[in-house]
């Protein structure tokens, strides 16, 4: 089966931290800062092919970026794709708070009422 490889960018930043190792390579890089490719595959039990491909989906996502010095590839966390994220989040909180005012507003008719 082949995926649909979808571009838009909250899309790709759900998918790529959905994946609880993907997270996690997030979230060490998040404390420790830049860290070396094979430094981050030391971290798991599984082949420096598998880390690669967890890194280059958070790539794809801007949710890290590779430099490379000579023969290593140093990975940094980018914290500026998660604003979209936010920005997903604010819009759903703010549909929310509505619905949750007409819930007390209705509430409210009704005590009046009795």
């Amino acid at each position: 089966m082949v995926e649909r490889i979808d571009t838009e960018p909250l899309t790709l930043i759900l998918k790529a931290a959905s994946d609880p190792t993907r997270r996690n390579i997030l979230t060490h890089l998040a404390q420790e800062g830049p860290t070396r490719v094979t430094e981050i595959a030391a971290r798991f039990d599984m082949s420096l092919n598998a880390v690669s491909k967890h890194i280059m989906v958070l790539e794809r996502a801007g949710l890290v970026s590779r430099k490379t010095q000579w023969r290593e590839h140093l990975i940094e966390v980018q914290m500026a794709p998660l604003a979209e994220v936010d920005r997903w989040f604010t819009q759903l909180r703010s549909i929310w708070d509505l619905r949750l005012e007409a819930l007390d507003a209705h509430f409210a008719k009704d005590a009046k009422d009795d």
